[in-house]
């Protein structure tokens, strides 16, 4: 080999072995950077059906129900219990009467549930808005026949705007009067109507869902207070004998076309109170609540061309404690001068019209009281519940014939309606990805009391209810 070859070879190799001293450190300290780089986060857990639209949110939701409800009477109600007309054996007349000799079975789907939730920012405020639909609209006339067409219906579907300490909500959501579970949330899991199947909840519970106005106020993360413009309506029910001279279109009688409609003269929105304490202690959570009613009702004699008012209100106080973590104990309390179309499904009336068409004020109260056992994944209730109202009763224009709330021989007044309730849900799934698989058994005791029913009749009406329903939960 030459010479000039030989240092050639030299610098070949001098020039690999520094390439390959700063390529190993180049590869060494690539490593060592790569190691130190902590690994991005993985993405939290979210629900299949969240969907991201521009500046806003969407998740899609809802439950599937298959619904068995067995009662020892016949009601006619289909899942939603009517419980102010629980069938009596024996007609006002004496007769046997089928429908409290009758037992009955209903299979539905009526009560599955589809929401909808947006939420967005602007600025530094916060918007929510909440639809609800569920299938227990206006009966079909085949529903139980063949096709079982259930109607969709708008159970709640509210806007709500939230800035710093103040809050403002629009539409159609739960009354403030119903009670809460926590603060003055409108969300339903916040609600309290109790953990049963019957899609009319409890006997006594004071609710509502209706269109009305908002304003609430969070001075601290334990007090929330607001006060809510609400749908009024009128009510006598169909329990209350009217003079006959009285215009039943003036008042709601829940008599179908006849002074049911929006066509009744309220005389001002219904006004609402509330404000809510919600201490924690450690792992629990307590919740008391306090609310006041004002209601404005009118009537008109066309006889004599005179208008005449009355002013109704009520108030509440609830509570559901949690001594222990899991267990949480339920009171629930309303009275009222006026405010009878607020304890649901009982048929108690706001006031009677006395014989000059003026009003005079029914007094009821009512009440639920029980408690919630968790364990793992499952959940023991039992509540007891009783609404209660006094008779008024007056003479009509001739001076004998009986008229108001209450009178002897009426199987509709009721003074006194109770439940008796127990019940487990049980969870078997639960998973954010595929949703959640629940059985769910009720059985519930109803009984009612009127103030005079007729002679050869039993003072009570009674029925036995059993619920088993299995829901699959939207994931």
């Amino acid at each position: 080999m030459s010479g000039k070859e030989d240092d050639v070879l030299r610098r070949l190799t001098g020039f690999r072995r520094r390439c390959g001293i700063a390529g190993a450190a180049g590869l060494l300290t690539a490593t060592a950077a790569l190691a130190q780089t902590p690994a991005p986060p993985s993405p939290p857990p979210t629900s299949p059906l969240a969907i991201h639209v521009g500046d806003a949110d969407l998740l899609i939701g809802g439950f599937m129900d298959a619904t068995v409800v067995m009662r020892s009477t016949g009601t006619g109600n289909g899942i939603a219990t009517s419980f102010g007309s629980i069938p009596f054996s024996r007609t006002a007349t004496g007769a046997n009467n089928p429908a409290g000799n009758l037992s009955e079975t209903r299979f539905s789907a009526q009560n599955s549930r589809l929401t909808l939730q947006a939420t967005s920012t602007f600025g530094s405020a916060r918007v929510k808005g909440y639809l609800e639909a569920d299938f227990l609209g206006n009966t079909a006339t085949n529903l139980n026949v063949t096709s079982n067409a259930n109607t969709l219906r708008m159970r709640l579907f509210w806007g709500q705007y939230t800035r710093g300490t103040f809050e403002f909500l629009a539409g159609q959501s739960w009354s403030l009067m119903t009670p809460n579970r926590q603060g003055l949330s409108p969300m339903p899991g916040d609600i309290f109507y109790g953990q049963v199947v019957d899609t009319n909840y409890q006997s006594g519970l004071i609710w509502g869902r209706e269109m009305g106005f908002r304003f609430i106020a969070h001075p601290s993360s334990r007090v929330t207070a607001g006060v809510a413009l609400e749908n009024p309506q009128q009510y006598v029910g169909g329990a209350v004998v009217l003079p006959a001279s009285f215009p039943a279109s003036e008042v709601e009688t829940g008599a179908g076309a006849v002074g049911s409609s929006s066509g009744v003269p309220n005389r001002y929105p219904d006004i609402i109170g509330k404000i809510a304490l919600d201490p924690r202690t450690g792992r629990t959570h307590q919740h008391i609540d306090a609310a006041v009613l004002i209601r404005g009702y009118r009537t008109y004699n066309p006889a004599t061309d005179a208008d005449h008012s009355a002013t109704g209100t009520a108030g509440s106080i609830n509570v559901a404690l949690e001594p222990v973590p899991n267990v949480t104990l339920i009171a629930m309390n309303y009275f009222s001068s006026g405010g009878g179309r607020y304890i649901a499904n009982e048929n108690i009336p706001d006031f009677i019209v006395n014989a000059d068409h003026s009003m005079s004020l029914v007094k009821s109260w009512s009440g639920i009281y029980g408690a919630e056992v968790t364990a793992k994944k499952s959940l023991l209730y039992g509540y007891y519940s009783v609404a209660h109202a006094d008779p008024l009763t007056a003479f009509d224009a001739n001076g004998t014939t009986p008229i108001g709330f209450g009178v002897t021989g009426s199987q509709s007044a009721n003074h006194i309606v109770e439940e008796f309730t127990a019940g487990l849900t049980q969870t078997f799934v639960k998973d954010a990805r595929i949703g959640g698989m629940q059985l769910m058994l009720q059985y519930s005791k109803v009984r009612r009391t009127p103030f005079a029913v007729p002679v050869n009749t039993p003072a009570t009406a009674a029925t036995n209810m059993v619920y088993v329903n299995v829901r699959y939960i939207l994931p």
